[in-house]
């Protein structure tokens, strides 16, 4: 008795204790968000180390890298794509998540395992073959290491969505959360002291390993997890469901659409600095690779602080509109932290900028989702579908705020060092700082943006009710 008591006692004291259930025990809840570890190792590889690595260690122009770096972001809005198909997949045996989340697995596993010889023949070491082979075997890479990631996360969200109950589900999708967040942080840690001392086989050899971890991780989070269930050869013979009609039900009218192109500017000026920010504390403050790698664990650990405010004002019934302002704001004195660090040589208002970014995009991001979850949806709209739509524009901006960040940064560095801005602006810091005054400027006009939803439509406790932290999807 005395044991089960403390047994008991122990399992409620978890934090998400009250995740679990007898459809998803402890043991297997926690070995299936291994999935979500492995999803947050490959987004510091792609949007954290390998940026830096490129553009410093192995002098590849920032063009080039901010295209490679878009290339798996602008594959996430195929997300709802995969997670409809994996709803709707029919196999012999009855299988809906576990070969989207085994497949998704390999191709994650395949593009980072070729990934560091891409980039090493893409910095110019190469003794034969074409010319164009460095570039295609990096956004190969880059390709197969995105679609891996989206088609992993997607089917195992799915997969624990499916396992858990109506009164868990929240809670799991939660935890999940949250343990991406936490392999993003402690992946940045790991990397950044094994890449301490760059060499090109240390990155050969740290890459792919991750690629190693990860298919292990998967192989552990997805051994039976998903029961079998054969279906008749009639019933994989059944029609599909189409998306048209539901997707003309959701742009027909109301908020939706202002909503979405305050997500696109929102997200677009928190991410243009996504492939700048390591170089930028390498190249201009001479920080090391080991230490721009900390700035990934620091936007993490914001981003944590900014999911606990997002729940405490939520709790409170704030306005999801007037706390996306919050995070904006928020955003516009990190992004002014980060531009004065350069001239004052500060690496402490550097990093405090960083973390800053974290805690404004983590809470706008929170915000926005709110708002797209309380969407009015009529006729065949879900709110699966405002979901996926506010995805697609996340993702959709993320990847042009990408690029456009990394060309804007080659282009006027190119005129600066050159003497054409003239003798004051002659700095590598002068392409930096104008992204991030371009990324001040649109948190500028995304607040324009959101002016009209904030006095159109407040959300109530009455309207929809309180919505909690672990309500938010992924």
């Amino acid at each position: 008795m005395l044991k089960a008591g403390i047994k008991s006692l122990t399992l409620r004291a978890l934090p998400f204790s009250d995740a679990v259930s007898e459809q998803l025990p402890l043991g297997q809840l926690l070995r299936l968000s291994l999935f979500q570890v492995s999803v947050g190792m490959a987004a510091v590889m792609l949007l954290g180390t390998l940026n830096r690595v490129m553009i410093v260690e192995l002098g590849v122009a920032a063009t080039i890298v901010a295209i490679m770096i878009a290339i798996p972001v602008l594959v996430a809005p195929f997300r709802a794509l995969l997670g409809f198909r994996s709803d709707t997949y029919k196999s012999a045996i009855g299988w809906k998540r576990i070969p989207y989340l085994w497949f998704g697995s390999l191709w994650q596993f395949g593009g980072l395992a070729i990934m560091p010889m891409g980039l090493l023949v893409l910095s110019g070491d190469q003794v034969a073959g074409p010319e164009w082979a460095g570039e295609v075997g990096a956004a190969l890479a880059f390709l197969l290491t995105g679609i891996g990631m989206h088609m992993t996360q997607t089917a195992g969200l799915a997969l624990a969505a499916d396992r858990a109950t109506e009164e868990t589900r929240p809670q799991v999708v939660a935890l999940l959360y949250v343990m991406f967040l936490v392999g993003m942080g402690v992946s940045a840690l790991i990397v950044g002291a094994l890449l301490q001392n760059f060499s090109a086989l240390r990155l050969v050899q740290v890459v792919q390993g991750a690629a190693v971890v990860t298919l292990a991780l998967n192989i552990i989070a997805l051994w039976k997890q998903e029961r079998l269930n054969p279906m008749t050869k009639e019933e994989r013979a059944a029609p599909r469901p189409l998306f048209r009609d539901a997707w003309a039900d959701l742009t027909s009218g109301g908020d939706a659409g202002r909503l979405l192109l305050v997500v696109f500017f929102g997200t677009m000026a928190f991410n243009m600095q996504d492939v700048l920010l390591e170089p930028y504390g390498g190249e201009v403050l001479g920080l090391s690779v080991s230490a721009t790698t900390l700035l990934t664990a620091l936007w993490a650990v914001g981003a944590l602080a900014g999911f606990g405010l997002a729940a405490r004002w939520l709790k409170r019934s704030v306005d999801p509109h007037r706390m996306a302002a919050r995070g904006i704001l928020m955003g516009l004195i990190a992004f002014s932290a980060v531009i004065f660090a350069a001239p004052v040589d500060s690496a402490l208002i550097f990093f405090a900028g960083a973390a800053g970014i974290g805690l404004g995009g983590g809470l706008f991001a929170v915000a926005t989702l709110t708002a797209a979850m309380t969407l009015n949806t009529q006729g065949a709209a879900g709110k699966g579908l405002a979901l996926g739509a506010w995805g697609a524009a996340q993702a959709t901006a993320a990847g042009l705020s990408i690029f456009i960040g990394g060309a804007m940064r080659d282009i006027v560095n190119s005129a600066a060092l050159n003497g054409t801005l003239g003798e004051a602006l002659s700095s590598n810091a002068t392409g930096y700082s104008v992204v991030y005054h371009t990324e001040i400027g649109l948190l500028f006009i995304t607040l324009i943006a959101l002016g009209p939803l904030v006095k159109a439509r407040a959300v109530t406790t009455q309207q929809a009710g309180p919505v909690g932290l672990a309500d938010f999807p992924t």
